[in-house]
C-alpha cells in the first residue's frame, strides 16, 4: 500500500473508530436501561447488571461496524474532494480503483471482524445473556419479591408482599394462582418465608387462608393452613442448560446441522445460517456502492451534496433489502439467494461503475483542475 493509500486508510479508519465508540454507548445506553430497574428498584447487583449490558454489545457491533465503515468513508473522501486532495492525485493518474481501494481494505478488515463475532462472539455472549437473565428471573427471592408491589411470575401466578423482613421472612402475603384458569386460587398469608429447594423456590404461608373459584359451577371453597407450600414453578420447568437454544445462541456448524431440518423452526435456523455469512461482506458492499456514487461522474465545484445524499439514500436501501430478504428467507427457504443477491449484485455493479473509460477519467479530471484555478 502507498504512502497516499495509507493516509486515506488511516483517516477513513480513525473517523471509523471514532463513529463505532459513539453508537456503541448510545446503544448500549438505551439497552441498558431496562435493566436500571432491576439495580434501583429490585435489588439486582451492579456487577450482574454491568455484565449483563456488556453481553448485549457483540450482538449490536456486528450491525454498527459496517455502517460506521461507510459513513466515515462518506466523510473523509467528500473532505478530500472538497479540499482539492483527489484533484492532485488524479492529475497523478489515480483512477477511480485506486483511489477506492483505502476503504475497501478498511471495509475488508472490517467484514473479518464482524465474522469472528458471527461465528463466535455473538452465540457465546448472547447465550450467556439469556442464560443470565433466566437465572435471575428464577431467583425471585432476592430480586423480584420487593415489598409494597404486585408482581406477576410466569403461570401467571401474582404476588403481593406487604414487608419484608431477614432470611427470607415475608409478611402480609397475597398469592393469585391463575396456572389452572378453570380453577383460580387466591391465597392470603400473615407471614410466610421463602425456601430454597433442590426442586427450586417455595413459599411457605403461615396462618394462610385459600379460596378457590370453580369457574364451571360458580362455587367458592374456603380453607384455612397453619401452612401452605406454594412451587413458584419460576423458571418454568426448564433449565437454563436443558432449554431449547434460539438462532442466535447456536454457532455456525450448529445452524446447519442436518438435524434441525426435522425442526419445526428448522428454516429460520438455516436463514440464520446464511444471514451469518453473508452480513460481514455487507461493509464491503455499503463502501464500494457509497465510492461509486462519490467518485462517479462529472467534478462539480458546487460540492457534493447531491451525492452524499444518494450515497446515504442507497446505503439505506442496501440495509433495508438485506433486512426483507432475511425476514423472507425466514419464512421460506427459496429467498435465501436473496441474501447473497443483495451483497454481490451492489459490489459488481460499483467494481464497474468506479472502472470508467481512460476518458471519462481525462474528463473529470479536467473540470476538477478548472476548478481549482
Amino acid at each position: 500500500m502507498s504512502s497516499i493509500s495509507k493516509y486515506i486508510f488511516r483517516q477513513t479508519a480513525v473517523v471509523m473508530i471514532f463513529v463505532t465508540i459513539i453508537f456503541s454507548f448510545v446503544i448500549w445506553l438505551t439497552q441498558s436501561l431496562r435493566f436500571v430497574d432491576m439495580v434501583v428498584n429490585k435489588g439486582l447487583p451492579v456487577t450482574e447488571f454491568l455484565w449483563l449490558a456488556l453481553l448485549i454489545l457483540p450482538r449490536w457491533l456486528a450491525v454498527i461496524m459496517p455502517l460506521a465503515c461507510v459513513l466515515a468513508t462518506v466523510y473523509v473522501y467528500n473532505r478530500l474532494i472538497s479540499d482539492r486532495e483527489l484533484v492532485v492525485l488524479r492529475a497523478a493518474g489515480f483512477s477511480n480503483l485506486r483511489l477506492a481501494r483505502p476503504a475497501a481494505t478498511l471495509a475488508l478488515f472490517t467484514a473479518l471482524f464482524v465474522y469472528l463475532l458471527n461465528i463466535y462472539l455473538l452465540p457465546v455472549s448472547y447465550r450467556q445473556f439469556t442464560d443470565l437473565r433466566l437465572a435471575i428471573r428464577s431467583d425471585y427471592s432476592s430480586i423480584l419479591l420487593q415489598e409494597g408491589s404486585f408482581h406477576t411470575l410466569p403461570g401467571p401466578l401474582t404476588i403481593f408482599v406487604r414487608e419484608r423482613g431477614g432470611a427470607g421472612l415475608l409478611n402480609g402475603i397475597l398469592v393469585h394462582d391463575g396456572r389452572d384458569p378453570d380453577q383460580p386460587v387466591t391465597l392470603m398469608a400473615e407471614s410466610g418465608r421463602l425456601v430454597e429447594t433442590e426442586a427450586g423456590t417455595r413459599v411457605v404461608l403461615i396462618n394462610a387462608n385459600r379460596q378457590q373459584v370453580d369457574r364451571n359451577s360458580r362455587a367458592l371453597s374456603f380453607g384455612t393452613f397453619e401452612k401452605y407450600t406454594i412451587d413458584l414453578d419460576l423458571a418454568a420447568g426448564v433449565a437454563p442448560s436443558g432449554r431449547a437454544r434460539t438462532p442466535e445462541e447456536m454457532f455456525l456448524w450448529e445452524l446447519f446441522d442436518p438435524a434441525l431440518k426435522s425442526n419445526p423452526r428448522g428454516i429460520s435456523y438455516l436463514a440464520e445460517g446464511h444471514s451469518r455469512i453473508v452480513s460481514p461482506v455487507l461493509a464491503l458492499a455499503l463502501v464500494l456502492a457509497s465510492l461509486a456514487v462519490l467518485l462517479s461522474g462529472d467534478f462539480s465545484r458546487r460540492g457534493q451534496n447531491d451525492r452524499i445524499t444518494m450515497a446515504i439514500m442507497l446505503v439505506i436501501a442496501l440495509e433495508s433489502t438485506g433486512i426483507a430478504a432475511h425476514n423472507l428467507a425466514g419464512n421460506d427457504i427459496r429467498a435465501i439467494p436473496l441474501l447473497y443477491g443483495n451483497i454481490v449484485l451492489p459490489i459488481l455493479v460499483s467494481l464497474l461503475v468506479l472502472g470508467p473509460g481512460a476518458g471519462g477519467r481525462r474528463r473529470w479530471t479536467r473540470r476538477a483542475a478548472a476548478a481549482a484555478r
